[in-house]
């Protein structure tokens, strides 16, 4: 039972549990925001009171294509918020933490006719003057 104890109270389980509420709760918000203010916003333009209510029927089993379009305008918004909200936000803390020195240079000027030469040449291949 202390195993099982000690896995629980890790931060990985924690933080997850954490995550997955807060999710469900985003997703709950998100929906309501789609049934309440974009179906209506949609319905207008259609010229319909009821986005939601959109159907069809063959041979008597009705398609709820309202619905789906209601889910497919929730994941839409949902993606995006978790997109721009956590993706972006994580990639440019990774990438500013994880940025490489530059390289230590392979060349170097020549003092006399400025030509790029390796940094271990003794004398300049342009010019023939004898580096220090």
């Amino acid at each position: 039972m202390g195993g099982f104890k000690q896995f629980l109270l890790r931060g990985n389980v924690v933080d997850l549990a954490v995550g997955v509420v807060v999710g469900a709760a985003f997703g709950t918000v998100v929906s309501a925001f789609v049934k309440d203010m974009m179906t209506p916003l949609l319905a207008a333009v259609v010229r319909k009171p009821d986005f939601s209510a959109f159907s069809f029927s063959i041979n008597n089993s009705k398609f709820l294509y309202g619905d789906f379009l209601n889910a497919v305008v929730s994941f839409v918004i949902i993606a995006a918020a978790v997109y721009y909200l956590v993706v972006l936000p994580i990639n440019a803390l990774v990438s500013r933490a994880h940025r490489e020195p530059p390289a230590d240079p392979t060349t170097k000027k020549c003092p006399e006719c400025l030509s790029e030469i390796p940094i271990s040449a003794r004398r300049c291949a342009h010019c023939c003057s004898a580096l220090a």
